[in-house]
């Protein structure tokens, strides 16, 4: 240690070694997070990108949460809502704790910890809205990782989205356009189809 260092009060010291460590922390690249990131909003896009959902899907939609989470389309729709609101990373966690119950077994501890470490753990890159004791329990459980051991804080960000997001969703423009969407689409086969009535008469 150079003269100029050892002059300093120890407490000093240790804060500099603090800082360091955080600045090494935040400059390293979560790479196997960042990937699974990257597939789950590819897959979203191709999904939203296959087709447009028709208007019994929209009203299943609007009748419970539920339809919407069940559905494919139905969840990259309200994705594309939640990321108008800057919350994605609450279907992100759900999807990926669905993903993670079907990992095998023998992946399932390095999979827990990538979770934990995105979504769960205090300032985590996209972490989720959980209460303290749902935290430490879900700690707790990546340590003894297990196909359950997400349940309680997916369950809590489950009804979050549900008690919370999903009843702006259902007032959002989002909707809205693709009600009308729908009623216009409805409305021009309805057309087409008397032309061809009138005309088939004629």
């Amino acid at each position: 240690m150079c003269k100029g260092l050892a002059t300093l009060p120890a407490t000093c010291l240790k804060s500099a070694k603090d800082i360091k460590h955080k600045i090494s922390f935040l400059l390293q690249k979560p790479e196997p997070q960042a990937a699974n990131q990257k597939q789950l909003k590819e897959k979203t896009t191709t999904a939203a990108a296959k087709r447009q959902p028709n208007a019994a899907e929209v009203e299943k939609w609007k009748e419970s949460f539920s339809h919407v989470m069940s559905s494919d389309t139905g969840r990259t729709v309200f994705t594309s809502f939640l990321r108008s609101e800057f919350s994605e990373e609450n279907m992100e966690f759900w999807v990926a704790c669905e993903d993670y119950k079907k990992t095998t077994p023998s992946k399932l501890a390095t999979r827990a910890k990538q979770i934990y470490q995105q979504y769960v753990e205090a300032d985590a890159p996209n972490e989720v809205n959980l209460d303290a004791v749902t935290k430490e329990e879900t700690r707790l459980n990546v340590e003894n990782a297990c196909p359950s051991c997400f349940e309680e804080a997916q369950k809590m960000i489950y009804t979050l989205m549900e008690k919370d997001s999903y009843k702006r969703f259902l007032k959002s423009k989002l909707i809205q356009d693709l009600c009308q969407k729908q009623t216009s689409t409805f409305k021009e086969k309805n057309e087409k189809k008397s032309r061809e009535a009138l005309a088939g008469g004629a």
